[in-house]
């Protein structure tokens, strides 16, 4: 400002009058009383438009929830349906084929469940049969049933097969609501139910089981899993015997579909115990628990395969001794309203001592007497090692296999990052639901960890903690922003996890990205990993261009087409349920493996020379053999690769089938030159190898190099007196062989003959015992010829 301008405001200063002067201060002082109002005001509005917005937050939170969990739904069964884009409508895998078979049949038969329940197979396990009824799980394919005939009450008249197909898909968006449930129970809270429904709808352990055309028991018994623990839940935090109804009944619809209903009757009675020990016993827990068990069990005796396992076997006894001690404890509780203090301690000592004694008695007499038994399963989870030392038919199976580190990242992606943390919020402020989820994680781990299978029960447990434990963290981060833009209270900076806000705006950044590539990786899984049907394999070239191999349909259909209808086909047991769902043909083993003698007379004829072969395969009734072989196609799941399984259940049951008998000189298992001589004229080497030294396999290698094992075959140019090759599919993968009908000429080297040279059966019971599954065998035949006559009349 320049000095003229001073000096006049001076000059018209001091020629102001007095009242002048008190005006112009009066009206500076009104001036600012305004401004001062007009930012209360200003602020007052502000606080008034963030209520208001916040109030309609509120108001449209509920159907903004719905909203993101019905497009999670969707999602579920989109990632779902990849092979279904690239190849076709078609089951999968081994087991969903009989499931499809059986479904095939509950639709047709006029008689529904009764039908199925009541039907015997004489087209499994030649000449034994199986009764279909009381040896499976009728949950999945009563399903499959229902929604069949609801769709054409509808006048939908929707295939069964397609019914089938997309079952899996369908379950998998209402596991994702029943995940969002149970979340929502534990933590009270959406947003933890939103993103562990996200996390479990696209989860790689839980999509190998759920993906179109994977007909699978656990398709279904996953949301009945989860279903049944967010209904529990809801009983013991209500104390409902409606809610505990409710409970039971999923329990039964989780024990009609699969097996691991056993995990749920022991999960729950620990997670009482628990509850029990650390002094959070309720009358709502009482009366919740002693509902579920009573009406479980008794609704469980109605399952067939089941029966009155439900009472006596080992599985159970964890929920029998939970329910007698909930008695004891309340009984307890009883005594110390009406009795002295210390009369109440010497009869709760007594009583509870006396309980458990009487307890451990029983268990102990039922186990000596068999009349309670753990199942060959169960031990192995309780002992690792036991399958491999004393049931090896479960061993060999892949899926019974310890589970390594990468198939946890692989399967569960970043989960196994925000697991453990929300772990700890579940301590954090514990209640009935955290302990549950606490508990449900651990098991679930240790478990998963000694079967690969089981990673199938720690996907939804850790989908739903690693879930909480997001939501935590997000909340935290995004709470220390709220602060820093619109201010923060006394308290909320005061707060024991306050963050600054780079801190948080980088964490926020970082678990969006986490989560990206976690989508991106259950994408690609399910896209490329677990969409790929095991009878349709496809490769690609150096061009990129994929090439489907359909050589097992192939060979399925040749045999529908080219063999008679009553005609016996030998295989190994893998093969069994899609032999006869496909081909419709008579097996001798399937994948129901229960009887284990059964398949290690199957697995001796595989590992026996050609002429004792014969001769098992005489006694069995067999018309054809076949085989699956990988050594020009590079398949490596091929039944070279699984032939020392197969020896060592077959010499369980005969030993004179000795594992070392099929290893070379330097103790290693091999096809070529230095392969054993009891290798190279097993049954299981002729009919592999024959005529493979024909074909060029692989660039500048020789005639008969196997791709898989990367050996020159051992023996060439050998004939099959025995057999004769009929149906070798286009890649070599499916190799069919028809046994010769037998001669009237001396030239067989019986089976009978060459067990001479075992001991007398006096010394060596298993001598006795191979004569008795013969004469089993030609028992079988003629009970099952007279249930043809019967059925033809």
């Amino acid at each position: 400002m320049s000095t003229d301008s001073k000096t006049t405001k001076r000059q018209v200063k001091k020629d102001e009058t007095p009242s002048d002067v008190n005006v112009e201060s009066s009206e500076e002082k009104k001036n600012l009383e305004e401004d001062e109002i007009s930012e209360e005001q200003v602020a007052e509005n502000k606080s008034k438009f963030k209520l208001q917005i916040h109030a309609q937050l509120i108001k449209w939170a509920p159907a903004l929830n719905m909203t993101i969990l019905l497009l999670i739904s969707i999602v579920a069964v989109l990632v779902r349906v990849y092979s279904v884009i690239r190849y076709e409508s078609i089951i999968h895998e081994f087991d969903p084929w009989f499931n499809y078979r059986t479904t095939q049949y509950l639709v047709t038969n006029k008689d529904g469940i009764y039908g199925l329940w009541n039907w015997f197979d004489s087209e499994s396990w030649y000449p034994l049969g199986r009764s279909v009824g009381g040896t499976l799980y009728p949950g999945l394919m009563a399903t499959a049933g229902a929604i069949y005939w609801t769709l054409h009450k509808l006048c939908l008249p929707v295939d069964i097969r397609n019914v089938c197909v997309f079952l899996a898909p369908i379950f998998a968006a209402f596991t994702s609501i029943a995940t969002y449930l149970l979340t929502r129970q534990v933590t009270k809270r959406a947003d933890a139910g939103l993103f562990s429904a996200l996390f479990i709808a696209i989860v790689p352990t839980y999509m190998s089981r759920s993906v179109a055309g994977s007909y699978d028991n656990e398709g279904v018994a996953i949301f009945a899993l989860v279903f049944t623990f967010y209904l529990f839940l809801k009983a013991a935090n209500t104390g409902s015997i409606i809610w505990s109804s409710y409970s039971a009944l999923s329990l039964f619809f989780m024990v009609a579909s699969w097996g691991g209903y056993a995990f749920i009757i022991n999960i729950i009675p620990i997670f009482v115990v628990f509850l029990m020990i650390t002094d959070r016993y309720s009358t709502k827990l009482y009366v919740s628990y002693n509902v579920f068990y009573i009406l479980g069990t008794i609704l469980a005796l109605q399952i067939p395969f089941v029966g009155f396992q439900a009472i006596h076997s080992s599985e159970h006894m964890a929920s029998h001794g939970v329910f007698i001690l909930l008695q004891v404890y309340k009984f307890v509780n009883f005594l110390k309203g009406h009795i002295h203090k210390k009369g109440v301690k010497i009869l709760t000592r007594l009583f509870i001592i006396g309980v458990a004694l009487f307890l451990l008695i029983a268990f102990i007499l039922m186990y000596v007497t068999g009349k309670t038994k753990w199942s060959g399963r169960s031990l192995t989870l309780l002992d690792p090692t036991y399958a491999k030392k004393y049931i090896p038919i479960i061993a060999s199976v892949s899926e019974h296999q310890a589970t390594t580190w990468s198939s946890f990242f692989f399967d569960l992606h970043f989960l196994t990052i925000f697991g453990p943390i929300g772990l700890y919020y579940c301590f954090k402020k514990p209640n009935y639901g955290k302990i549950f989820m606490a508990i449900y994680l651990v098991l679930s781990v240790y478990f998963a960890s000694v079967m690969v299978r089981l990673l199938l029960v720690l996907g939804p447990a850790l989908s739903i903690v690693g879930g909480i434990g997001v939501s935590w963290t997000v909340n935290l981060f995004t709470k220390s922003l709220r602060n820093f833009v619109f201010g923060a209270k006394k308290q909320e900076k005061k707060s024991k996890y306050h963050v600054s806000p780079t801190v948080s705006l980088i964490g926020l950044l970082l678990i969006g990205y986490l989560i990206s590539v976690y989508i991106m990786h259950c994408n690609y899984t399910g896209a490329e990993a677990y969409s790929s049907p095991s009878i349709i394999l496809s490769n690609r070239d150096r061009n990129g261009n994929r090439h489907i191999v359909d050589d097992f349909r192939e060979a399925y259909f040749w045999l529908r087409q080219n063999t008679k209808s009553d005609e016996k086909i030998l295989s190994w047991w893998d093969y069994g349920y899609q032999i006869t769902g496909m081909s419709n043909r008579t097996v001798m083993v399937d994948n129901n493996t229960w009887n284990n003698t059964h398949i290690a007379t199957v697995a001796m004829a595989l590992a026996s020379s050609e002429s004792d072969a014969y001769e098992v395969c005489d006694k069995l009734d067999v018309d054809y053999i076949l085989m699956i072989f990988g050594g020009y196609s590079y398949f490596s799941g091929d039944d070279i690769n699984k032939f020392l399984w197969m020896v060592r259940i077959a010499g369980g049951v005969y030993p004179h089938v000795k594992e070392e008998d099929f290893y070379s000189k330097n103790n290693q298992y091999r096809i070529d030159s230095q392969a054993s001589e009891t290798m190279l004229n097993s049954l299981m080497f002729r009919l592999s190898f024959y005529r493979f030294d024909e074909i060029q396999t692989a660039y500048q290698k020789p005639k008969g190099w196997d791709n898989v094992r990367n050996q020159e075959v051992g023996l060439k140019k050998f004939k099959l007196e025995y057999f004769e090759e009929a149906f070798t599919s286009e890649n070599w993968i499916v190799r069919i062989y028809r046994r010769k009908p037998r001669k009237n000429r001396e030239g067989i080297v019986f089976l009978s003959k060459s067990l001479n040279n075992f001991p007398a059966p006096e010394q060596d019971n298993e001598y006795r015992k191979r004569h008795e599954v013969f004469d089993d065998i030609k028992f079988n035949k003629i009970i099952l010829k007279k249930r043809r006559n019967v059925a033809s009349r």
